[in-house]
């Protein structure tokens, strides 16, 4: 059973949510967002909170509720506050830099990357090594910092590559003769 659901959703002062039978739609000072509603469950407003419940019982639609629960109060906070991923670039010669709607990292291969901004979300260089992602929509900006890691992911022997901020790289220690 699903405990998570059980939580009703506050919605802040600034935040617009509606709620029709096939979606819901945030709207906030970051942005507006919208989300389809699964047919196993039921979203009730009931003035500035919303609650959750399964419209059948079963592990299934419980689990959904509770989905929904998490999904939906990610979307009030990203409108409202926003979300950032933090990335750092450890080695000799690595820099990012921003022209216009393109982030460009040079990571040590014989040329540089291009990585083009999704719409709806903002990169900023606040210097050479570091990068910050910023939107409204959670699973957007992680999936964005986590394309932009692909480019060089950190290797364990030396720690060069590109890692989140508060990521630890376990470091390996060299062959010896």
């Amino acid at each position: 059973m699903s405990r998570v659901a059980n939580n009703p959703v506050l919605i802040p002062e600034g935040v617009e949510v509606s709620v029709s039978e096939n979606d819901i739609k945030v709207k906030g000072v970051k942005g507006s967002l919208s989300l389809p509603i699964h047919k196993l469950v039921q979203i009730t407003q009931k003035e500035r909170t919303l609650n959750f419940l399964p419209k059948k019982l079963g592990k299934h639609a419980e689990a959904l509720s509770g989905t929904f629960r998490s999904l939906v109060n990610n979307m009030v906070r990203g409108v409202n506050q926003g979300f950032e991923e933090r990335l750092q670039l450890v080695g000799v010669g690595y820099r990012a830099q921003i022209q216009g709607k393109k982030l460009l990292l040079n990571l040590g291969y014989s040329h540089p990357i291009e990585f083009i901004v999704p719409i709806g979300l903002t990169v900023e260089t606040p210097s050479p090594t570091d990068v910050i992602v910023k939107g409204a929509d959670k699973r957007q900006v992680g999936q964005a910092a986590a394309n932009i890691r692909n480019f060089r992911v950190p290797e364990p022997y030396k720690g060069k590559g590109i890692r989140y901020t508060s990521e630890i790289i376990v470091r390996k220690e060299a062959k010896k003769k």
